[in-house]
């Protein structure tokens, strides 16, 4: 993992040494691992516009991965060729990039801090033992190689998607024996895919007039790498239990993140290019959710009107309403929001976390309440915002018919102005592309569920106040961050809900003029998570329905002194 402190420090040092193009290539280094840093971001921007046209180099970078990244944009700009060249030399990178991660797996015993003063065991064990820890790193080195610098996660099934690439993109340029060889290549990794399956029938079709089919092997590194994994993950077995320790062999290599396109299964019915038959074309799958997928539900309430559903937002797990609160309720929220907000509020104190162009103010349910209860805005407002967030739970709870209990996992209240003499020439979003429990990775084309990402966060929710401002769109796109898929335009209780995943990433375009305003409501399912401050909100609430029940039953009915 990257050091924060250690790469900033080495941007500043650069910038103030004049050295701009090595500080400009110092923040691209950490924003590279580190995408969802905005201050990073802008300070490149900055370096990049003092120093002129650099070209950027990430320090850090691993010359497999980098030729594996071109690779995946070639073949999903249909460059076959130009995707084979570098997904080969991806291969040769990956294979020589493992020998040497190997080799730094040699060594003395390595302890952890003073480990050693109370490590204790015979010659034959201390022997087994550093062997075993050897043999445990040197099969990590799968993970090692398919995480990128900066991340904790790995790409998941990252070494068999190459060979999967690579079958097709062979196919399209004609060389159908290595279009064999890589699917023969990727089914030693999950011989049970039948997908690929298929596609290695359909191949060795085009080959039964000119040759045997059954001579085209896998290839040779794969098949060797994938024998000595195997034989190492028995000894670890075999050690674990001869040493008294558990050892579970992690998953490696997950056939549910197969590549993600249409060339999935074969027909030679369907359009046939100038070099041969095709393999057909189907809808792009969406990403893969922890979950069952279920949406339709009742609304609830009789005045909400539903709008849109997934399919017609291009996605999934989402939903577009109207009415969810009226126009009153809406000028009343407003007139808390007045009352109440502070600049930089859920921000860490900062006005402008997203851009400089923009101020942002927030306030929570349990703030409100306080305030209504101190008497510095009405009690019947600030409960209010508090009844419609429940409301808007229950609707999301029921919509997606989700089988276990919502819980609030934040609650919050937030406007965002547009700072006057600062909107001329605007290019960035008022909140840039991100899911909302894992953090996106564009290049990837992943989004890794892993800290500082709220990981635990399930659904999200957006309220929204009113629609006297201009810009400030919502937005979903792909996983490229770049294409968009649905736009929505906020007004006064129109609320969007979705799933929080890599499956929705997400954004806001720039407010240009006037202030916008929202509810926005995350959720999750683990109780574990329910947020602190929703909590306290409910016992106040709970106190002063108690203390109007009390008020109500010492009310004394005149017809009653009669």
């Amino acid at each position: 993992m990257r050091q924060l402190s250690r790469l900033c420090r080495l941007c500043c040092v650069t910038a103030l040494l004049n050295q701009l193009e090595e500080a400009a290539n110092a923040a691209h280094t950490f924003f590279m691992a580190n995408p969802e840093h905005m201050e990073m971001q802008q300070d490149l921007e900055n370096y990049k516009t003092m120093a002129g046209k650099v070209r950027l180099v990430d320090r850090e970078a691993k010359p497999h991965m980098e030729n594996y990244s071109a690779g995946v944009k070639h073949y999903d700009q249909e460059e076959y060729a130009l995707a084979i060249e570098s997904l080969e030399r991806a291969l040769r990178g990956y294979y020589t990039a493992d020998v040497e991660c190997r080799v730094t797996c040699e060594g003395p015993q390595r302890f952890e801090e003073y480990e050693y003063l109370e490590y204790k065991a015979d010659l034959y064990e201390a022997i087994a033992d550093h062997y075993m820890q050897i043999l445990v790193c040197q099969h990590e080195c799968v993970r090692e190689l398919a995480t990128r610098p900066g991340r904790l996660s790995p790409i998941e099934n990252y070494l068999p998607l190459h060979y999967d690439y690579l079958q097709f993109a062979y196919y399209r340029v004609g060389e159908y024996v290595k279009a064999l060889e890589c699917a023969k290549s990727y089914l030693l990794f999950h011989p049970d895919d039948e997908a690929v399956l298929e596609n290695a029938d359909y191949y060795k079709s085009l080959l039964e007039e000119t040759m045997d089919p059954e001579t085209i092997k896998p290839r040779k590194e794969a098949a060797k790498f994938l024998r000595r994994h195997k034989l190492e993950s028995d000894l670890l077995q075999m050690g674990a239990t001869g040493l008294g320790f558990v050892y579970t062999e992690p998953s490696y290599w997950s056939s549910s993140s197969a590549r993600q396109d249409e060339h999935r299964v074969p027909s030679g019915v369907n359009s046939e290019p100038a070099d041969g038959p095709a393999l057909s074309v189907g809808k792009k799958p969406a990403p893969r959710m922890d979950r069952e997928l279920r949406e339709g539900g009742s609304l609830l309430y009789s005045d909400v009107q539903f709008i849109y559903n997934s399919q017609q937002l291009n996605g999934t797990q989402r939903v577009l309403l109207d009415n969810v609160i009226s126009e009153e309720e809406c000028q009343e929220l407003r007139r808390v929001a007045n009352g109440i907000m502070l600049a930089g509020d859920g921000y860490r104190g900062k006005s402008s976390p997203h851009t400089p162009n923009e101020k942002f103010e927030g306030a929570t349910v349990l703030k409100a309440l306080k305030f209504g209860y101190e008497g510095r805005v009405p009690l019947k407002s600030a409960r209010l915002f508090y009844d419609v967030s429940e409301k808007a739970r229950r609707i999301v709870e029921s919509y997606f018919r989700l089988n276990s209990t919502l819980y609030f996992s934040y609650t919050h209240m937030v406007c965002r102005t547009a700072l006057p003499g600062q909107q001329e020439k605007r290019n960035d979003l008022s909140h840039p592309i991100h899911a909302d429990n894992c953090l996106l990775d564009p290049e990837a084309s992943e989004c890794w569920k892993e800290p500082p990402a709220y990981t635990f966060r399930d659904y999200s929710a957006l309220l929204y106040m009113n629609t006297d401002f201009e810009g400030g769109e919502f937005i979903f796109t792909e996983m490229d961050a770049k294409t968009v898929t649905a736009s929505i335009k906020p007004k006064c209780g129109r609320m969007i809900s979705f799933s929080s995943g890599g499956e929705n990433p997400h954004g806001v375009k720039a407010v240009t003029k006037g202030q916008r305003c929202a509810v926005a409501l995350w959720f999750t399912l683990d109780p574990l998570y329910r947020e602190l401050e929703r909590i306290q909100a409910d016992e106040v609430i709970a106190t002063l329905d108690q203390e109007h029940r009390g008020a109500s039953d010492l009310n004394i009915n005149p017809k009653d002194e009669l």
